[in-house]
């Protein structure tokens, strides 16, 4: 005869599936660099990366370039012979990242109610003698309605959050905007024993907040998207596993 399969296992077999084929590859990626170090990713054009996309923003108005005559320097040039800037597809610019973020909110909101209603008709055309006949022990005509009402509530919320990330990284002119704004795209890794810092920022920056030295500071990147994590063992041990993760989720208690 054939077997019957009960809806609760149908969804324990789907939810087992979603985890098992969620997981396959980061499981598939630690077993083979089971006893080993985390490896490197190699080095690759981050425009060739899968879900890149070229960065649109609107272009000002084009302005016709002046030239003087008999002058030896060049318009926006910052040094005799060559700027040395970061100007091209390619270049290479410097930013550095020093974020000290830090916020503290509370909130309380206090909500106190107490309603109380008493109505009654005594005369009413002489239709209140009815009632007695219609309920003779439960309705009384000076008393109809009698409620009361009470509730409170009070809600409290906290935020105490810091933050501190202080850097400096190398990232590499992949755009040039209409409007002479370059996007740059930077990634860094730093391998320690057996795990691995992840440094990663895109924005879009303005050739004259570029300084001297060309470099550039994360508050003056428009568009700013910067990822600081890792990987490798002692990431593994500071997350849940699948299991408890999957039910985080679906618990609803």
């Amino acid at each position: 005869m054939p077997r019957h399969i009960s809806a609760s296992s149908l969804t324990s077999v789907a939810l087992l599936a979603l985890v098992l084929g969620g997981c396959t590859t980061n499981a598939a990626t630690r077993l083979a660099e089971l006893g080993e170090v985390p490896a490197m990713t190699k080095i690759t054009d981050p425009t060739k990366e899968p879900g890149y996309q070229p960065v649109s923003m609107p272009a000002p108005t084009n302005e016709p370039t002046v030239h003087q005559s008999g002058s030896l320097w060049v318009t926006g040039a910052r040094a005799f012979f060559k700027d040395q800037r970061a100007k091209a597809v390619g270049d290479v610019v410097t930013v550095t990242i020093s974020i000290n973020d830090s916020a503290k909110l509370q909130n309380e909101t206090q909500d106190n109610r107490n309603d109380t209603n008493n109505s009654g008709i005594t005369n009413f055309l002489g239709f209140e003698t009815q009632l007695a006949k219609i309920l003779p022990k439960a309705a009384t005509p000076s008393s109809l309605i009698n409620t009361s009402t009470v509730n409170a509530s009070d809600g409290k919320a906290q935020i105490n959050r810091q933050e501190q990330v202080t850097t400096t990284l190398a990232a590499i002119v992949t755009q040039i905007l209409p409007s002479g704004n370059m996007v740059i795209v930077g990634k860094q890794e730093v391998r320690v024993n057996y795990d691995v810092r992840e440094l990663q920022m895109t924005g879009i920056i303005r050739p004259t907040d570029i300084d001297q030295l060309n470099t550039v500071s994360y508050d003056k990147i428009a568009e700013a998207r910067i990822s600081y994590g890792g990987r490798g063992r002692q990431s593994d041990i500071q997350q849940a596993h699948y299991g408890t993760q999957l039910l985080d989720i679906v618990n609803p208690f």
